[in-house]
């Protein structure tokens, strides 16, 4: 299965300059948050495949008005083609907003999902906007990770993490693929292409 993940930043590739066809190659888009309404339904409409997608923390608009077309997995674990996908958006709390948690408000929403985690035996992609903590992270509160997105990866070994929020222009040296013991990280921010 071949996966687009996009995020934070309107890829200019398959948006100002698509030609018809180009997205035909992707089974699936996974949307890991803060892109516009109009981006997500532009590639839900020229896509052949579902998009996914959890909230950015810049996304409290979408509460009144999704993106149309547009599938949204906020604290589910959602099957596509027996691939596992849990979905957790939001970001680190820096300031008041919809989609902003402390670590403690993160951890319990995990908790609410123990049940479906143990019924699905798991999940096989993570995708959050945030990082997990100490993977493609800073030390600054807003763009620190979750610590306890750090425990679901050791945990359940997922083969993939998703995440978004760290854009790339904000140094050299951020990594748009990783890997954290069995599993690997991408950073979706722009975006990234990869094999299921």
């Amino acid at each position: 299965m071949r996966i687009l993940a996009v995020a934070d930043e309107e890829s200019k590739y398959f948006y100002d300059h698509y030609s018809p066809g180009k997205l035909d190659e992707f089974d699936l888009i996974l949307a890991c948050g803060d892109l516009r309404k109009e981006y997500l339904e532009f590639l839900a409409t020229l896509a052949h495949c579902p998009v996914l997608y959890v909230h950015g923390n810049h996304d409290d608009s979408f509460d009144a008005a999704p993106p149309g077309g547009c599938i949204c997995v906020e604290d589910q674990i959602y099957t596509y083609r027996g691939v596992r996908i849990l979905g957790l958006g939001g970001s680190y709390r820096y300031r008041d907003g919809t989609h902003m948690y402390t670590e403690s408000q993160m951890a319990r929403r995990i908790r609410k999902l123990k049940f479906r985690l143990w019924r699905s035996g798991g999940f096989d992609i993570l995708m959050t906007h945030a990082p997990a903590r100490h993977i493609n992270d800073f030390d600054s509160l807003p763009h620190r990770g979750f610590v306890c997105f750090t425990d679901l990866l050791e945990q359940y070994r997922p083969k993939y993490f998703v995440h978004g929020h760290i854009h790339r222009s904000y140094g050299p040296n951020i990594p748009q693929r990783s890997s954290h013991g069995d599993t690997t990280t991408i950073n979706a921010s722009g975006y990234y292409v990869f094999e299921y």
